[in-house]
């Protein structure tokens, strides 16, 4: 493999990433900036995206800033024929946007609550599957990867919101996994270990940010399911 594929094995890719303005979303957007793909960011905060995106630069990547808002299901639907009319093309979908809602017990989560963790961490899964569905297929090695939780498989009490959500979440990736088995299409879901983000400090306030991994750490894993067969396994093996 020449220096060039191995330093950059995404050029000439476009990748869009959901919660790119912090967190695991914005790490995973530079590292595949930096792979060489072009990468579509999207969050709802402007000034975050900027951020991702100069970073990105930084890195010797490019990037196109796309504010998004995952309660508004018509823009998520308008995402698939937009980068059509831009690229003409789409290699990689990362679903890294989360919310963690309240925790609280199962009787007590409110009607405003439910929706909106079913609109983040569910509703926009579906949403982005259905207008990206397409041209991930006709990519050359189109890759899906969406974030999840244990959560979602081990119930504990207070986490009855959040869980649902990514259980959700989970049904619908391994459903849409089983029904590309033979297309060169690959989805995959990522459980990032614990981490230094917003979301981990508001489930555990008290605990220390050094006791967690940085976004930054745990991003290249998550990139690497990103990569065409034959280049992913090249840079497991350090070729």
């Amino acid at each position: 493999m020449s220096a060039t594929m191995a330093d950059r094995p995404l050029a000439g890719s476009v990748a869009l990433v959901t919660g790119a303005s912090r967190g695991l979303g914005a790490a995973t957007a530079i590292e595949l900036g930096r792979r060489g793909a072009h990468v579509v960011i999207t969050a709802r905060t402007e000034g975050g995206l900027e951020e991702t995106d100069d970073a990105i630069r930084a890195a010797g990547g490019t990037a196109t800033l796309l504010p998004l808002d995952l309660h508004e299901g018509e823009t998520i639907d308008a995402v698939g024929p937009s980068l059509f009319e831009r690229f003409h093309r789409l290699d990689i979908l990362v679903h890294a946007a989360g919310t963690l809602g309240r925790l609280t017990p199962v009787p007590h989560i409110m009607p405003r609550e439910w929706d909106d963790a079913m609109a983040v961490n569910a509703a926009a899964a579906w949403r982005l599957i259905r207008c990206c569905d397409k041209l991930l297929r006709a990519a050359p090695a189109g890759r899906a990867v969406f974030v999840t939780d244990r959560r979602a498989r081990i119930p504990k009490a207070y986490w009855g919101l959040y869980g649902a959500s990514k259980a959700a979440l989970e049904h619908l990736v391994l459903s849409w996994a089983d029904e590309v088995t033979n297309a060169p299409l690959k989805v995959n879901l990522f459980a990032p270990p614990a981490m230094a983000t917003r979301l981990r400090r508001e489930a555990f306030p008290g605990e220390l940010p050094d006791e967690q991994a940085g976004p930054a750490t745990v991003a290249p894993a998550l990139a690497a399911l990103c990569l065409p067969d034959e280049q992913r396994h090249a840079a497991l093996i350090g070729v």
